[in-house]
This record gives structure tokens, sequence and C-alpha cells, in this order.
């Protein structure tokens, strides 16, 4: 909707990620550190199916295709029916991905503040959006990485590379991730699934596919994919194009609300958004919120559709959580924020809280 390269794919990140894994553990294994050819497998296989159970737009529709039920879990599902299937040969592969191997460095790998997901993903975006800002030297810090203590370490002297990645993560999310057309993009899409998922459950008839009217018309736990097979089976079938599929359908749907916010979405007619470094005062929601019913007749509990209100955050180093640690030349490992001379990774630690409402646009006229 922002960038039209942008059109790369999730299994694009699947293959590139496995490629930079390969790549580090080949490193490590050049600085003598142990890995067995079972070990390095199992890394290949954990960091190829970190995504795996994502469905249509990702992020964006995990809560209107699903109610209780997380990418994650469906990840493991995915991933534990697979090791059945292989006749267990997943089994060390899972237990990398769960953080429940005994050598930690190889889950860091997979999921860290500095593993190979990031480091593909923020090349790859700043690549295909063409925001060079974002592009980062995964290179380089992959040839800087080492292991001490079972845990992953970069090299002193890989520090101001280790800067550039933290400033170029805060760049993309700010210019890519969440930036204000998407984010008005993003929450029409979902919420144009939630309407058609309620219309259905009222008993309305809503055009689309199989497999999208079936997770549109129930309520889904993750028992129930575990009971059911042909639950995984009909989710793994589902993609992008179900949905926009739907949408084009619900252009000329009898609902108001369905078939606006859908042409409004295949029109490019996207929401106006406010974005404020403070929590937007109540008496600007409130009004909004009652020109948006008096402008498209609407009730008060169909405005949410219609007005959407939220807030964004932006940390590109999270302290409190699992550090990036660094080697340094003396043989002690400290946290990469420590670094005497670089007050920018401490600054970056911050988080950066945004607050935003999205309206339709002729509502502000």
């Amino acid at each position: 909707m922002v960038y039209p390269g942008a059109l790369h794919t999730r299994f694009h990140h699947a293959l590139g990620a496995m490629h930079l894994m390969d790549t580090a553990l080949q490193t490590l294994r050049s600085k003598n550190n142990e890995i067995n050819d079972t070990e390095f497998e199992a890394s290949l296989i954990a960091i190829l199916l970190h995504d795996i159970g994502h469905g249509p737009f990702s992020h964006a529709l995990e809560t209107a295709i699903f109610k209780n039920v997380h990418h994650e879990h469906l990840s493991m599902h995915i991933m534990h029916m697979l090791n059945e299937h292989f006749d267990g040969r997943l089994s060390l592969a899972i237990d990398i991905f769960k953080d429940n191997y005994d050598r930690r460095f190889f889950h860091q790998l997979v999921s860290s503040q500095l593993d190979v997901d990031r480091l593909d993903y923020l090349n790859r975006d700043s690549f295909y959006t063409g925001v060079y800002e974002g592009k980062i030297g995964a290179d380089r810090i992959i040839k800087m990485l080492d292991v001490a203590n079972d845990k992953l370490v970069v090299e002193e002297k890989a520090i101001y590379s280790i800067e550039n990645f933290l400033v170029s993560r805060r760049l993309m999310y700010w210019q890519v991730y969440l930036h204000k057309t998407v984010i008005s993009a993003e929450h029409m899409v979902l919420r144009v699934v939630q309407r058609a998922r309620e219309l259905m459950q009222r008993g309305v008839e809503v055009p689309a596919s199989p497999c999208l009217q079936f997770f549109l018309a129930s309520d889904l736990t993750m028992d129930d994919f575990k009971n059911d097979k042909s639950i995984l089976e009909r989710f793994v079938a589902l993609d992008d194009h179900d949905v926009w599929g739907g949408i084009k359908l619900w252009a000329t749907h009898p609902d108001f609300i369905l078939s606006y916010l859908s042409q409004s979405i295949l029109n490019r007619k996207l929401f106006k958004v406010f974005i404020s470094s403070k929590p937007i005062e109540e008496d600007m929601l409130l009004g909004i919120s009652e020109l948006v019913q008096e402008k498209y007749k609407i009730s008060e509990e169909e405005v949410k559709y219609l007005m959407i209100s939220g807030k964004i955050s932006n940390n590109a180093y999270d302290v409190e959580g699992q550090t990036i640690d660094m080697l340094t030349k003396t043989g002690y490992v400290v946290d990469v924020a420590e670094a005497s001379d670089l007050p920018n990774i401490r600054a970056l630690s911050y988080k950066v809280e945004k607050h935003f409402v999205c309206y339709p646009k002729e509502v502000a006229h």
C-alpha cells in the first residue's frame, strides 16, 4: 500500500533466514565451537519453520480469523504434526525452537534480539521497499558471532555494526511497519474481516471461499485443532487471496459497513490517520464518534468499524529482555548497552509510544 515494490513473501523470508542460519553456524564452527550435524540440521529446520503458523496477512488478521489461537501455537502444532510424519526427526528442532535445549545459543539464533530472523527481514524489507536507511551489515554481524558459556555473543569490534542494526530497526518500524498508511490499511482490513465474521455468526449470508467461510463461521480453540486434523488442513489452504477474494465479493454486500469498508480498501480510499505522542483526548474521540454516527447513520455499537483508535510502540533494543551480549577483547561478557562510548544504544532502549485514531476522510471535511 505504501511501497509498491514490497511484494516479497514469507516464503522468501523463511528461505533467507535459513541461509543466514547456515552461514552463522559455519562461522561458529570455524571458531572451534562444537556443533554436530544433528544440531546443525535441527537449527536449519527450526528457523525454516519459525513462522509456519502465520495465516493470511499474518499479524494483522490473527485476531479476526481466530478468537484465541496464536500463530506461535499453530507453528508448534504444525511442527509436532510434521515430527510425527517424519518419525521424530524434528524433535531436536522443536526443542531448539521452544528453548528447551541445554545449548541455549541455538535458540538465540532463532529468536533473540539479534537473531537471523531479524537480520533477514530488516535487509529484505529495506531492499524491497527502497528504504535504504534500514540496510544492515548482516554478513559482518554474522562473522562477528561467537559463543561464550553456551550463550551467543558478538565480538567487541562489531559494536558499530550492532549500533547500526538497532538504529536501522527503529527506522524501519517508523518508516515501514508503523507507517501511517500501513496503520490505516491494516486496521481497515482487520475491521472488514471482523464485520464479515460478526454478520456470518448472526446468520447473515456472507460469501467467501469455503476455507475462509469455515473459520469466520466458527470460534475455534487450539484444542479443536488438536482434536480434528481437518481443521489444520483447511487452515494451511488459506492465504491472502482468500481474503482479497472475499473483499471483492463484499464490496456489493447489502450490509453498509461491510460494503463501505470493502469498496474503500479496493479503491484505496483509506482512512485519515491522526497520530499523537500523548493520549488522544476523550472529547476529541467522542466528537469523531458522533460525526461518524451522524454521517453514516450507524449505531454507537457499530462506530468501532469506522473509527479505530489505539497505540503503537517501538523500542529497538529491550534492555529488560534477553540482552545482546558482547565479548570484550579481554574476555569479559557485557551487555552491549554498557559499552562506554555508545550512548546511542542506551537511548535506543527507550520505548516510544504513540497514540492514533483513524476514520473516513469525509468526516473531516
